[in-house]
């Protein structure tokens, strides 16, 4: 069980909104994917460095690398699930968007889920 992503509060109650399970692992995985890794300062190394491809040509390559980071980040800094596939889907390459599709497991209940998460590229970098 963790906080809600963005923070949120009860009015009522004052109380802090938490999330569990699925939603809980979905959450963090959003905020593992937008982070950058130095922006958190007890755990520098945690985040996906996606960011540093805006601007890269949309190559094979490159989609092979953003496969490659984002497996690498979950591996290890989201211990409760095992990726089962990661897929990045191009159709909408055109308007500037990637969708990059996992499919994973939770470990504690051997659940099966998928997320996309979207990534947004440079209009002029795709070839």
């Amino acid at each position: 069980m963790g906080w809600s992503f963005p923070p949120s509060f009860d009015d009522k109650s004052g109380s802090v909104l938490m999330v569990a399970d699925q939603s809980d692992i979905e959450q963090s995985l959003q905020i593992l994917l937008s982070t950058r890794p130095g922006e958190r300062v007890m755990l520098p190394q945690f985040g996906c460095n996606l960011d540093a491809m805006l601007f890269e040509p949309v190559t094979t390559t490159l989609l092979a690398y953003i496969k490659d980071l984002v497996e690498t980040a979950i591996l290890y800094y989201e211990p409760r699930i095992s990726v089962d596939g990661i897929n990045i889907n191009t159709v909408g390459i055109y308007e500037g968007l990637v969708l990059i599709e996992i499919d994973y497991t939770i470990l504690a209940s051997n659940s099966r889920y998928n997320m996309v998460f979207p990534y947004y590229v440079q209009e002029g970098s795709i070839n």
